[in-house]
């Protein structure tokens, strides 16, 4: 029986750690002060990987399963 769902398991701990990772650089962005380090690198740096590169990855990625 073929899956209509080409999704498993490991691209939903993927995308769910992307959409952990833009939750704490809002956050930390929001508790940062205007012009820190916190808001203008390490935020910027979280939201990176969420959006670019931990989501776009957790919908290619295609597992082999047996």
């Amino acid at each position: 029986v073929p899956r209509l769902w080409g999704y498993s398991k490991s691209n939903y701990l993927i995308f769910a750690s992307g959409l952990i990772s833009i939750f704490f650089g809002y956050v930390v962005m929001a508790t940062g002060e205007v012009n820190s380090f916190q808001s203008l690198t390490l935020a910027p740096i979280f939201l990176f990987l969420g959006y670019i590169i931990l989501i776009p990855i957790s919908l290619l990625i295609k597992t082999k399963e047996n």
